[in-house]
């Protein structure tokens, strides 16, 4: 099966491309620096032809919110058209879990508008929804800046491996279009003050955390539950303690 992997160069991407590879698919990785840029549709065309199924896992270079939905929304709608002008059979996309509940971030509104457009394409599809990477950890402790003391949001995470997300998105591609989405998420639940604290203290960064849950995370205050899954999601394997276990000493995530 040949397989068409947008974003097939970053972090998920690569993993999952190795992935289906060793599964014996011809996959083509796609990324600006190939020739393919969905923002303005250069090369979709060339890079479709044959393609069984494509994968979506590129991210906007900018999280403001024009430029973001600008991405989201414009990307979408060239994927979706050369898509349909190919014959391409099964469309996976990396989303987030919560986009449907709306946290006023501007980031899950364009991935929640993205979702839309994978809905409405008529190609069969597949939406991944992610909770948020063990790896952005330490973005999550910057963006609430470098003094010696932050305030982080004390709403519920479940975050989720990399490799793990790989995984679940390799899995999904070989399997039938759902046209629906599924879950996924790590093996274990924190407030989020509480896994920014350890993952501080695992790298010996001095900030004191404290809990607030009016903290914006960014740009939106979350509930308890906005970024948790719901009862069926599927589970990683790598849990908080042995992702830090296998990073960099002293190392940002």
């Amino acid at each position: 099966m040949k397989i068409l992997v947008i974003g097939g160069t970053g972090l998920i991407g690569s993993k999952v491309v190795a992935r289906l590879r060793a599964k014996g698919h011809d996959v083509v990785p796609a990324s600006p620096s190939s020739g393919v840029n969905t923002l303005s549709g250069e090369g979709l065309d060339a890079a479709m032809a044959g393609v069984h199924t494509v994968v979506d896992l590129a991210n906007s270079p900018s999280f403001a919110a024009e430029a973001v939905m600008h991405f989201f929304t414009t990307a979408g709608g060239n994927i979706a058209a050369a898509e349909k002008k190919a014959g391409v059979q099964h469309h996976v996309a990396l989303s987030i879990v919560g986009t449907d509940r709306k946290p006023g971030n501007a980031y899950f509104a364009a991935k929640d508008a993205q979702e839309k457009l994978i809905r409405e394409s008529g190609v069969p599809y597949t939406i991944v929804r992610a909770t948020q990477f063990l790896e952005f950890t330490g973005g999550i402790a910057d963006e609430r800046g470098q003094g010696p003391e932050i305030s982080v949001s004390t709403g519920g995470i479940q975050p989720i491996a990399a490799e793990d997300v790989a995984d679940a998105v390799a899995e999904a591609v070989l399997e039938p279009p759902c046209n629906g989405y599924i879950e996924i998420a790590g093996p274990e639940a924190y407030a989020m003050d509480e896994l920014v604290r350890r993952f501080l203290r695992a790298k010996g960064d001095p900030r004191v955390v404290t809990g607030d849950p009016t903290a914006p995370y960014f740009g939106g205050v979350i509930g308890k539950d906005s970024l948790l899954p719901g009862p069926g999601a599927h589970l990683g394997k790598v849990g908080l303690d042995a992702w830090l276990a296998g990073q960099t000493p002293g190392a940002h995530a």
